[in-house]
């Protein structure tokens, strides 16, 4: 094992260059293997959780999931705290921000950022409780592909550029799950369900993440700093994987859903000199209309 993180490193500095020494000796960075393998079980527990559970009965979870969610809310908003006073200490230049020219403030980035590569493995439990609670169809594509990839990301992110311009779409992503993770822990509790009303805006605000992420990374390319352009190039690619995702996700969730209540709207209409002739309305059908059906959870 030794013998092969040792030439996973050598690959690694060939191709991405030198490690940035300041994170040498954190939890989970020196070596890639650890990584590697909370990955290799992430999906191998997406893979065979729903096969685990097929005949048997899902579990509520819905005390641990208020700790949960509140939990990830919380150093949500720890984050994006520090994020925004380490740039503002740091003076950060909005259009590149190289990875060493702000001192102490860089540290401080660099230490909130660990955080958030490590936030990024506890993420994985959104996928175990859709198993535990046979909530297969939420665990889509795109829910996989955003879990299993951004740990990687990170790890590399913290290794070559742990600051600097890596700050912008972790502070703006830190301030969406805020707003994220306290939706579902609400949502968890059945009589606050239906006072919950800002879902549609958590995808929205994604999507428009996504946008200003690329037009702030285009801004390094367009006036290069220290940073390197490779890492640049990466986040743009990545953040249009990420706009292609959710965006077909957002049509499929709500654009279909408002269709399919057009029509159905349009059908009682039709329908109504009939239901009036005969004196009353069918009211299971009326309360089978009005249940919304539960949306996709995407990140």
């Amino acid at each position: 094992m030794e013998h092969f993180d040792a030439s996973l490193s050598t690959y690694f500095k060939a191709l991405l260059g030198p490690r940035d020494t300041r994170v040498k000796g954190w939890f989970l960075l020196d070596n890639y293997i650890p990584t590697f393998i909370c990955s290799t079980i992430y999906l191998l527990i997406v893979w065979l959780g729903p096969k685990y559970m097929k005949n048997r009965q899902p579990l509520a979870c819905r005390r641990i999931l208020v700790v949960y969610n509140l939990g990830l809310t919380l150093l949500s908003l720890y984050m994006f705290c520090e994020l925004v006073t380490g740039v503002w200490e740091g003076k950060y230049n909005f259009f590149c921000q190289g990875t060493r020219s702000a001192g102490e403030a860089d540290m401080k980035i660099i230490r909130v950022l660990w955080w958030y590569y490590f936030s990024k493995l506890i993420e994985f439990m959104d996928t175990f409780f859709f198993i535990l609670r046979k909530n297969n169809h939420q665990i889509t594509v795109l829910h996989v592909y955003h879990h299993a990839s951004m740990l990687n990301i990170w790890w590399f992110v913290m290794n070559w550029v742990p600051c600097g311009h890596s700050y912008f779409g972790a502070t703006l992503n830190s301030f969406i799950h805020v707003l994220m993770y306290s939706y579902y822990g609400l949502s968890s509790v059945p009589s606050m369900r239906p006072y919950l009303w800002w879902k549609k805006y958590i995808t929205q605000g994604q999507l428009i993440q996504f946008v200003l992420t690329i037009i702030q990374t285009t801004c390094g390319v367009i006036w290069p700093c220290s940073f390197p352009l490779g890492w640049l190039y990466f986040q743009i690619g990545y953040m249009i994987s990420l706009i292609t995702l959710f965006t077909n996700f957002y049509i499929q969730t709500y654009n279909k859903q408002g269709a399919s209540r057009r029509k159905e709207h349009l059908k009682d209409h039709q329908n109504g000199s009939l239901t009036a002739a005969n004196g009353h309305t069918n009211s299971f059908s009326s309360l089978e209309n009005n249940v919304k059906p539960r949306k996709q959870r995407k990140d």
